[in-house]
C-alpha cells in the first residue's frame, strides 16, 4: 500500500477556493451539471465497490451511496474533507488522500471517479498507475472533464495541464485501458440568451479579465444571471431530468460539448 498523502501538495494548495462547494451560491446550470455527472456515475456503480477521489464537500456521495455496495471517498484539502465528514458522519467513509497515491491494497475496488480534477494533478499518469493498481479486473475509471477544446474554454488557476477526448485516450491506453468518451452540454441545447454571451465570455477569457477564483467568479455570475442558488449538501435522486451524454468518437477532437465524459475499463 502507498503512503496516503503528498504533504508538500496538501501544504500548498488550498482548493476549496476553485471548488463548488456544497451551500455556495451557484446558478442553476452549475447544479444540473453537477446532477448529471453524478447520475451518470451511479449507472456504474451498482452493486460495486466505489471510490470518489477528490470528492470536495461531497455533494454527489449520497447518490453513488445508494446504489453501490460500498463507497469511500477522499480528498486533499482538510477542509474539503471536513466539511464532507460533517455532513455524512458514519455513512460513508471519508478520509484526506492523495489521487497519485491511494491508500488502499490492491485489487480491492470495483470504480474509481475523478470529477473535474484530473487538471490539478502535478503528476496524471500516477493518477491513472493507481488506479490500475487499485482496481480488480474489469474494474473502470470515470472521469468528467471540462473541454479544453471548446472555443471559449477558461482554465482554472492551480491547473496543470487538462485532457480533451485525444489526451485522455494516451493517457490510459499506457496503462492498457480501453476508452470510451461522451459529452454533455451543448450551446445549441441551451437557452438563447446564454448563447448570445458566449461571443462575450471568449472576449473575456481572451483578454484574461476573467476572475481566478470561485468568489469571483460568483460575483460576475450573480451581474449576468441575477439570482443564484445554494449548491445542495447532497443531490437527492430524481431533481432534474436526466438524459444520457451523447456519445463520442475517440481519437477526434470534440468543439461541441462543454463536458467530457470517459469510461476507462481495464482490460
Amino acid at each position: 500500500m502507498t503512503s496516503a498523502i503528498s504533504a508538500t501538495r496538501a501544504e500548498v494548495r488550498d482548493y476549496s477556493t476553485v471548488t463548488e462547494l456544497s451551500g455556495d451560491d451557484v446558478t442553476r446550470q452549475q447544479i444540473t451539471s453537477a446532477y448529471h455527472r453524478y447520475t451518470w456515475a451511479a449507472e456504474h456503480c451498482a452493486g460495486k465497490d466505489v471510490l470518489e477521489v477528490a470528492c470536495g464537500s461531497g455533494v454527489g456521495l449520497g447518490l453513488l451511496a445508494r446504489v453501490a455496495r460500498s463507497t469511500r471517498a477522499g480528498d486533499i484539502t482538510p477542509a474539503l474533507v471536513a466539511r464532507a465528514q460533517a455532513h455524512y458522519g458514519d455513512r460513508i467513509a471519508i478520509c484526506l488522500m492523495d489521487a497519485e497515491a491511494l491508500p488502499f491494497p490492491d485489487a480491492t475496488l470495483d470504480v474509481v471517479i475523478l470529477c473535474e480534477a484530473l487538471y490539478y494533478l502535478p503528476h496524471p499518469e500516477r493518477f491513472v498507475a493507481e488506479c490500475r493498481r487499485v482496481l480488480r479486473p474489469g474494474g473502470a475509471v470515470l472521469i468528467t472533464n471540462s473541454n479544453k477544446d471548446m472555443p471559449d474554454f477558461a482554465p482554472s488557476p492551480f491547473a496543470n495541464v487538462y485532457h480533451g477526448v485525444v489526451e485522455l485516450e494516451q493517457l490510459f491506453a499506457a496503462e492498457c485501458f480501453g476508452t470510451s468518451f461522451f459529452g454533455y452540454w451543448t450551446y445549441e441545447t441551451a437557452r438563447p440568451w446564454v448563447r448570445a454571451l458566449v461571443p462575450i465570455k471568449r472576449a473575456v477569457v481572451a483578454s484574461g479579465l476573467m476572475p481566478r477564483t470561485m468568489q469571483g467568479k460568483k460575483l460576475l455570475k450573480r451581474v449576468v444571471f441575477g439570482r443564484l442558488e445554494p449548491m445542495p449538501r447532497e443531490l437527492q435522486p430524481d431533481s432534474y431530468a436526466f438524459e444520457p451524454p451523447a456519445p463520442l468518437a475517440a481519437g477526434i477532437v470534440d468543439r461541441c460539448h462543454r463536458v467530457v465524459y470517459c469510461v476507462a475499463r481495464c482490460a
